[in-house]
């Protein structure tokens, strides 16, 4: 054989074994939801579209919240590879970096649509994939729901004044923030705890997701009022968490096939909770619920509050300012065609947080 035959059959073993270095990856992934709360749909459909578009390169096993580890260590198993992704809901993490609590919700300001513009063009997908990797991971969002459904109680609230005293279960920082400014106060608990919580009078009420998903949760059994719209999460995203390790042992033509799958995962995700949603406003009427609707007075009301929140949340953590800042002007921006596109438009544009002011304590 002749040096160059040599040289050739060793690049070819050598492509050969990189080849099968990157084929027949398998990949344990969990989530923070249990099967009896349906956000748990928008996991299992992406789950479904990553093992058909990688084919044989990679599978994904998924394991429901709490099979493998309880929800609140999803963060963790991930970080330290025990596992290798973990569906989540990022606001769950804000004790870690406070940056994580507008990658998941807003108060009065982002609606769905708004996370996916941001996400897919104005930037928003690169600060997921920054924040995240401060922790050694990578992060694919690939799920939003519009606005949550509201406080659901057993006695009925219609004004801010109704609130005071109430022990409320609220997800989220600036959240339980402007909750306290306006009198209750904020009870921190799993979404599989909020049932019995309610039932036992341990807690006054709770809010937890879309109609739907609320539903899914039996809340309409244990709660006679439903307090809407939701404007302390006007929006909700969620994702997959990757250890960095697991992502780079991946070809780069699967790696593709996953963000694929996130993107489409992400559309689909928006059309399916609306239309779920929809369906369960009817069942929650039809069981019996009361439903009220905030005034716009009041709105306008918790607009101002929530900016206040934002703005001294977001300059507590330059991580937290930047990516404020990046919706803001993402707003700002998209703000010229919305508005002018008004009433055929998607959306509001809301009147926010003082831009300049978060922009003063990006470092």
């Amino acid at each position: 054989m002749t040096n160059k035959t040599t040289v050739l059959a060793g690049a070819a073993l050598a492509a050969a074994l990189s080849t099968q270095a990157f084929a027949q990856e398998t990949w344990t992934m969990t989530t923070t939801w249990p099967s009896s709360l349906e956000l748990i749909e928008i996991d299992r459909h992406f789950v479904e579209l990553a093992n058909k578009l990688t084919g044989d390169d990679l599978t994904i096993d998924f394991f429901e919240g709490g099979a493998l580890v309880p929800g609140g260590e999803v963060f963790g198993a991930v970080e330290s590879g025990t596992i290798q992704a973990g569906g989540d809901w990022p606001g769950y993490w804000a004790g870690r970096n406070s940056a994580f609590s507008p990658l998941a919700t807003t108060a009065s300001l982002f609606n769905a649509v708004d996370y996916v513009n941001w996400i897919e063009q104005w930037g928003g997908g690169d600060l997921y994939s920054e924040i995240y990797g401060k922790f050694g991971m990578v992060y694919l969002p690939y799920g939003v729901t519009n606005n949550e459904s509201g406080f659901r109680t057993n006695k009925k609230i219609e004004t801010l004044e109704d609130l005071q005293g109430m022990r409320l279960r609220l997800s989220g920082l600036e959240q339980g923030r402007l909750l306290e400014n306006l009198g209750g106060s904020q009870v921190s608990m799993a979404g599989g705890e909020i049932y019995q919580s309610l039932e036992r009078g341990v807690i006054d009420g709770a809010e937890f997701s879309t109609p739907n998903v609320d539903f899914s949760g039996g809340f309409h059994q244990v709660t006679t009022h439903w307090a809407t719209p939701g404007w302390h999460q006007s929006a909700s995203a969620f994702g997959v968490m990757i250890n960095k390790a697991a992502w780079d042992a991946l070809s780069e033509e699967t790696q593709d096939a996953l963000k694929i799958a996130a993107q489409a995962n992400l559309v689909w995700s928006l059309s399916f909770t609306e239309k779920r949603a929809t369906e369960a406003y009817q069942q929650f009427k039809d069981a019996g619920i009361e439903i009220t609707r905030y005034d716009d007075e009041t709105l306008a009301k918790v607009q101002e509050m929530a900016n206040e929140v934002i703005e001294q949340t977001a300059c507590e953590n330059p991580d937290s300012a930047k990516v404020y800042l990046s919706q803001l002007e993402y707003l700002a921006d998209y703000a010229k065609w919305r508005d002018a596109s008004a009433p055929f438009n998607l959306g509001r544009t809301p009147n926010g947080p003082d831009i300049e002011k978060i922009r003063a304590c990006v470092n």
